[in-house]
């Protein structure tokens, strides 16, 4: 069958399966949500063998090591993941709640029902543990999805996805609920996002070309970030030790994720004090500083490490790699309104003993994300308890940071009477 017809009879599929979904008891999802559990930790190796051709695919393609290191289906991955299943299974089932419920002078009773909002198409890129994490957010949430991820992790997809439909089965739920993008080709992600009839949102996950093009082509709304530009802020008033810490695992802990800390922020009160130690750290783990001319002077005598002059560009770069760009700022103010120009609005810390300021620091940072003394790195869908994330929204409309089952869900608004009539 050509790519039209194959795409359409996906979306017919998925529209059908999105009804049978919305009435789906809770028992059923969640059913099937402890299933997949099960299916994906007892298929660790095999799971392993078809996640090792596409690295081996990917390696010998040349794909750069942060993006191989994200195709990675470790035992951790798995654990990980089957885990966020579980704790999916273990939440309240946000479908059918009501709330807001009010008596009007009229004698009508109005409020509001959260409801699925039908069929959501998954468009990511590389990391095979989104298959689940998609997978097991559209089942709790009572919706149909069509995942299409990336040609180098197919293998590991289908294998995912595989396990994903014997859950469903098992547990009375049609298997269709969850379907994935079988081939490879391009021209699918342009189906996808132009099938208004059959998809009610997209939700690109990937690099910023991607999302780029779905944001300009989809003929369906898209929820989407663009960018991870985070930035961790030293206030004049810290703890070192912490800071050193905290600031190192925002950068270090995992260059890949767009939750990595790629620019530091610090107050010229504490620049003297905190860089150089900070500095230290950075140079033993190769990681490069581009710096304006106040970081640089002090990091650039720091032994062993590779400071270069920042240029404008490198304020809103989101490098994925071991490099930092980092600036010494005058003021709480200053740090501020450097964030909100230059950031792309994803996660932004502050490490401060100043509380004043940090209540400052989350009221005026205009991001989906905003913390006091934590690394950037918990800004999470499964950090943050929400059992598994779609990804992340920059947006302000509808879903904002990690999207988890509320961020799939809408309301309608409803109407309890008993024979009422407008006069």
């Amino acid at each position: 069958m050509d790519l039209h017809t194959y795409m359409d009879t996906l979306g017919r599929a998925a529209r059908a399966a999105a009804t049978a979904m919305a009435r789906a008891e809770t028992r059923a999802k969640n059913t099937a949500l402890l299933e997949l559990a099960r299916l994906l930790r007892e298929a660790g190796a095999p799971l392993q063998a078809e996640n090792a051709k596409d690295i081996a695919a990917a390696e010998a393609a040349g794909l750069a090591a942060p993006m191989v290191d994200r195709l990675r289906l470790t035992d951790q991955v798995i654990d990980t993941v089957a885990e966020g299943c579980e704790q999916l299974a273990a939440m309240p089932d946000p479908i059918g709640e009501m709330t807001g419920i009010k008596r009007r002078p009229s004698g009508i009773s109005v409020g509001q029902m959260r409801v699925p909002l039908g069929v959501f198409g998954m468009i990511y890129e590389s990391r095979p543990n989104v298959t689940i994490e998609a997978a097991s957010l559209a089942i709790k949430s009572g919706n149909a999805c069509i995942l299409r991820g990336g040609s180098e992790a197919i293998h590991s997809n289908v294998a995912l996805w595989k396990r994903v439909q014997q859950a469903l089965a098992t547990a009375g739920l049609p298997a269709s609920a969850v379907q994935l993008v079988e081939t490879t080709d391009r021209a699918a992600v342009g189906e996808l996002i132009t099938m208004p009839a059959f998809v009610d949102v997209i939700i690109p996950r990937g690099g910023k070309g991607l999302i780029e093009r779905i944001s300009n082509e989809a003929r369906v709304p898209v929820i989407k970030h663009l960018d991870g530009n985070c930035h961790t802020y030293i206030d004049a008033e810290f703890d070192r030790e912490q800071a050193l810490i905290v600031t190192d695992n925002a950068k270090t802990q995992k260059y890949s994720p767009c939750n990595a800390t790629e620019s530091l922020l610090v107050h010229a009160a504490a620049a003297a004090t905190f860089l150089p130690k900070m500095g230290a750290i950075f140079a033993a783990k190769g990681v490069e500083m581009r710096c304006d001319a106040a970081s640089k002077a002090i990091l650039a005598r720091v032994p062993g490490s590779n400071v270069v002059d920042a240029t404008e560009e490198d304020w809103s770069t989101e490098y994925l790699a071991p490099i930092i760009s980092v600036k010494v700022v005058a003021s709480l103010d200053e740090a501020i309104a450097h964030i909100n120009r230059y950031s792309s609005h994803h996660t932004e810390a502050i490490l401060t003993t100043n509380h004043p300021n940090a209540m400052r620091f989350l009221r005026e940072v205009d991001s989906a994300s905003v913390m006091i003394n934590a690394s950037t790195r918990f800004a999470d869908g499964f950090e943050y308890g929400l059992g598994a994330e779609i990804g992340i929204s920059t947006d302000k409309i509808h879903a904002r940071g990690p999207v988890g089952l509320e961020g799939l869900t809408s309301q309608k608004w409803v109407v309890l009477g008993d024979g009422h009539i407008r006069r």
